[in-house]
């Protein structure tokens, strides 16, 4: 069957409850035949209009995957959290939210057996795992950039989506956070660092590394 075709990427609410008024708000474009698609959570006080995201999830539609870049919060508690905080350390939360992204991208023709993605950036990493480890049979691998998977806590052992660890050379205390969640992960796994990059892979060449190795990370386990 043709999955339903988001093009542009398209602008969209997902509900956030049965018969609920707010909604999160997500990018997606997913091609006619998709070889997946990939959900990306982004990291704390970003959106899905980050610019880094953006550039990784192009590479994705390039090699024909779909993706949904995704606002975690609705438009009042971003609102709430741009003054307290409140919300975006919410890993518990935010997880909930990327599955109720799921169970959307499930929702719509043509996507009902695809295989599906999570790539997490920051705190969006710990959130993605732990939708991941909720849903075993529904996510096919995790990809992670510069990301906190350590605040998944004991959700890591029920992993079992095949997982990947991006995390720039120069970002000490966050590789170490990341080769921590590594030993905790029981499933297919692996940690990526790349040489010279810092915590937002802002260095010349570095953010193109993390697009390609989530490429193939994505490719090989769909």
């Amino acid at each position: 069957m043709r999955a339903t075709i988001f093009a542009g990427p398209e602008e969209v609410r997902i509900p956030i409850g049965e018969g609920s008024v707010e909604f999160i708000s997500a990018s997606v474009d997913v091609p006619a035949q998709p070889r997946g698609v990939v959900l990306f959570a982004h990291g704390s006080g970003s959106s899905r209009m980050s610019p880094r995201n953006r550039f990784v999830a192009q590479v994705l539609r390039e090699a024909g995957l779909g993706f949904v870049l995704l606002d975690l919060l609705t438009t009042r508690e971003d609102a709430v959290d741009l003054r307290t905080a409140e919300f975006r350390f919410n890993i518990e939360l935010l997880a909930e939210r990327l599955e109720t992204a799921t169970r959307w991208v499930r929702r719509q023709a043509g996507l009902e057996t695809v295989p599906l993605g999570y790539f997490g950036a920051s705190t969006g990493a710990a959130a993605a795992l732990i939708a991941a480890a909720r849903q075993p049979e529904a996510i096919a691998a995790v990809v992670s950039r510069g990301g906190r998977p350590d605040l998944a806590g004991a959700h890591l052992r029920a992993v079992r989506a095949p997982t990947l660890l991006i995390v720039g050379g120069a970002d000490t205390e966050v590789i170490a956070l990341n080769r921590r969640a590594l030993e905790a992960l029981a499933c297919e796994r692996e940690l990526v660092i790349v040489p010279g990059a810092t915590h937002l892979f802002e260095e010349p060449g570095t953010l193109e590394q993390v697009a390609l190795l989530a490429r193939d990370w994505f490719g090989h386990q769909f």
